[in-house]
């Protein structure tokens, strides 16, 4: 039996690790602005910072985790991680907060990097990537409730993620059965399904820039332009994130019935409807019922965004390189709200980033149309004739059980290799045509004679 689903919690507690600074990230820029005196743009490119060294780590593990097994670069990157929040925490100079983020921020993404490759792995990919979005968002919801009634200026966010890295350690010695089994995949295979990756890469960087853009600059919102406290700031995030939560539920229970397409299409347009809410609100009810729908859609769309890109790739590297291009949308996020928000207030903002997500998403549902959960239907199976196999299924009465039924799923296709000694002595002799076996009345694919 695989070791895939008992290795599913250790994936699940990595990720949420190495995404905590990320869903923290408001309360991170807004606690530097106020506590260190820095402007809102100043904080956002701290954040900012924060999310490309993240963003850096992906790339540079982006197909080597399995050369070095998930557990050593897991550990290395909870050490970092531990180590930069931690002295981000402790310190009380600009220069110390941003070394230290920057090496925290390194340490995150390394144990992001390890499990999108590990979620890649997985006999499903949607339900690992739901699984891990439902923790982080569950941990985030229980941080925003708690941190604004202990006060600890900017240090007490920092020592939050550190403190998770820590508790997160132990997870790491059962990362080993990660590991899918069968036949090794060759280290130097190309990138299959390069243009859609490269468009789903594309596409998830600047939706994941217009989410940030928002996110670094709620807070904000809330103080500037509504008139709340941070507790009550608090709170809103809170009941956002419990709604995130319930649905990547559903995202969960959801699963494949209707593809990717229509969840990350249709999730897409009504998050653009929910920034421009958000962002344009004067009042608690409407700043609460945008930051809530939005955070309801944001993790659904995501999770389907991070199957996607696990689907492409059996060995993780798009579902790395596509997480990686998603966190430089993210580090470029908070930089880019704070700067919309300064020259031109935040309802243009939340135009501008409305505008942008709308636009993305044609381009991301056409890659999951094409590439993620195809139906089989006429024409999608064909023989070297052209004749649709399914269709040929149910109009020449084939038996049952032959060929796919229409509407079921396409199935994988695994390449099988033949050691370079044993296909030197396959001829063409050694095959005969399929048909009963000689006197012993069984039927042969094909039947090879030396073995007889």
């Amino acid at each position: 039996m695989s070791s895939r689903p008992r290795a599913a919690w250790p994936l699940v507690a990595v990720f949420t690790a190495g995404y905590l600074a990320s869903y923290l990230l408001p309360t991170i820029v807004g606690r530097l602005s106020v506590y260190l005196g820095l402007s809102a743009a100043q904080g956002g490119l701290v954040g900012s910072a924060l999310l490309l060294s993240s963003a850096s780590a992906g790339f540079c593990l982006a197909g080597r985790v399995e050369t070095y097994g998930p557990q050593r670069p897991a550990r290395i990157g909870l050490a970092l991680a531990s180590l930069g929040y931690g002295c981000a925490a402790l310190a009380g100079s600009v220069p110390l907060v941003v070394m230290g983020v920057m090496v925290g921020g390194f340490g995150s993404g390394t144990a992001t990097a390890v499990a999108a490759a590990g979620i890649a792995a997985q006999r499903d990919p949607h339900r690992t990537s739901s699984l891990g979005l439902l923790s982080v968002s569950a941990t985030a919801g229980v941080l925003y409730l708690t941190i604004p009634h202990l006060g600890g200026g900017h240090r007490l966010p920092f020592a939050s993620i550190a403190l998770v890295a820590l508790l997160v350690w132990p997870a790491t010695s059962r990362l080993g059965g990660a590991v899918p089994a069968g036949p090794a995949v060759p280290a130097s295979g190309r990138l299959p399904h390069r243009r859609s990756g490269l468009v789903l890469a594309g596409g998830m960087l600047v939706w994941s820039m217009a989410q940030n853009a928002l996110w670094g600059v709620s807070s904000r919102i809330g103080v500037v332009q509504v008139g709340l406290s941070e507790v009550s700031i608090g709170a809103v995030f809170a009941a956002a994130l419990g709604a995130g939560l319930l649905g990547v539920m559903g995202a969960g229970v959801l699963g494949a019935r209707l593809g990717r397409a229509v969840p990350i299409g249709l999730g897409t347009v009504i998050i653009a409807a929910s920034i421009v809410l958000s962002s344009s609100a004067s009042d608690l009810g409407s700043f609460a019922t945008g930051e809530i729908m939005w955070n309801t859609f944001y993790p659904v769309v995501l999770s389907y965004l991070i199957g996607l890109a696990a689907s492409l790739d059996v060995r993780g590297r798009w579902a790395v390189l596509a997480g990686s291009a998603s966190s430089v949308g993210v580090a470029c996020g908070p930089l880019l709200g704070s700067v919309l928000s300064e020259e031109s207030g935040y309802r243009v903002m939340g135009l501008i980033l409305g505008a942008m997500t709308l636009l993305v998403a044609v381009p991301v549902t056409a890659v999951a149309l094409h590439t993620g959960g195809r139906p089989l239907v006429p024409g999608s199976v064909r023989r070297r004739g052209g004749a649709p196999a399914a269709l040929l299924a149910v109009t020449t009465g084939a038996v049952p059980g032959a060929v796919p039924r229409l509407g079921a799923p396409e199935q994988a296709v695994t390449e099988i290799s033949l050691p370079e000694l044993r296909r030197r002595r396959l001829v063409r002799s050694a095959f005969r045509t399929a048909g009963p076996a000689d006197g012993g009345g069984q039927s042969n694919a094909y039947a090879s004679t030396s073995d007889r």
